[in-house]
């Protein structure tokens, strides 16, 4: 049993909209409800427009055709059909997901990291991995299938595990990515491996990149991340700070041990990424990561 839980759900969790699943097997209902639908635009970079508010903002799906345009996405329903669609630039004013989506409402955040969770999947899985066919997409743009075999792909999702390591009592293991700016830092994190279980990479990640030994896994929660397409898996996990720290695998530039105090000026001061304040050696990734929720469910939890 974990030592302490999310204050809230990460921010790109809590969606509860309908993703109307049977619909996208329906082609004939997807095109009736085209023309009283609204269509999210989203670019290469993942920029989609928003409101005043920076809440989602919609296009009709009139303003873009008759019925369902070529690529777009079915992404549920709300009070009408939702979709979404790659374009070359979102329309201005626009928001970049990773520092505008805290401003976004549980459900237009999970419609969001949907629509650009699947769209990259459009970018890379068009052909065939045998024979490098053109493949047709159906089942409003959730399935890929080979015209001649009938063989269908399906989106995928990379599983990667993210964990803050403490020591069980005040102290917590963060470390900062050696393409990081100075006194970045976060939790640390990994993909899974075929063969390996969740609390298996858990260890080997911690080992690989900071080099010390942690026992006591326990999962906490998740969160999708589709950039380009990973689901992060929440864990904590136990580690004894006079254990040197070893940076085997190049991947972190630092890592320290943070008291529990420094991390909760850090939180009460706002001290995150990008922030403009000098006087703090401790800057942490901003609300929208898991990593943060991780980081704050822990520094505030009771005391042991």
């Amino acid at each position: 049993m974990a030592s302490f839980d999310f204050i809230e759900p990460p921010v790109l969790s809590r969606a509860e909209f309908d993703r109307a699943d049977l619909i996208r097997k329906d082609p004939e209902r997807l095109a009736a409800g085209w023309p009283a639908a609204r269509v999210l635009l989203v670019d290469h970079r993942g920029q989609y427009p928003i409101t005043e508010q920076g809440s989602l903002r919609w296009t009709p799906a009139v303003d873009l055709g008759v019925e369902p345009a070529a690529g777009a996405v079915f992404l549920g329903v709300g009070d009408t059909d939702l979709w979404a669609l790659r374009v070359e630039e979102a329309p201005a004013p626009s928001a970049e997901p990773r520092s505008g989506a805290d401003r976004l409402t549980g459900d237009e955040a999970g419609l969001l990291a949907t629509a650009i969770g699947v769209l990259n999947w459009h970018r890379t899985t068009g052909f065939s991995p045998v024979d490098g066919k053109p493949l047709d997409l159906v089942q409003g743009g959730w399935l890929r299938r080979d015209p001649d075999t009938g063989a269908e792909e399906y989106p995928r999702t990379d599983p990667a595990v993210i964990m803050v390591v403490h020591d069980g009592a005040d102290q917590v293991l963060l470390g900062r990515q050696v393409v990081w700016p100075d006194r970045w830092f976060s939790t640390l994190a990994g993909f899974v491996e075929p063969g390996e279980s969740l609390e298996q990479c858990v260890r080997r990640e911690v080992l690989e990149e900071a080099g010390i030994t942690v026992h006591s896994p326990q999962y906490l929660g998740s969160q999708p991340w589709p950039f380009p397409r990973s689901l992060m898996l929440g864990f904590e996990a136990v580690g004894d700070p006079s254990e040197p720290l070893t940076f085997r695998d190049g991947e972190l530039g630092d890592a320290r041990w943070f008291h529990r105090d420094e991390v909760l000026q850090a939180l009460e001061r706002e001290d995150d990424w990008g922030a403009e304040n000098p006087d703090s050696r401790l800057m942490l990734p901003g609300s929208i990561s898991i990593a943060r929720s991780l980081i704050t469910g822990w520094a505030r939890a009771p005391k042991p």
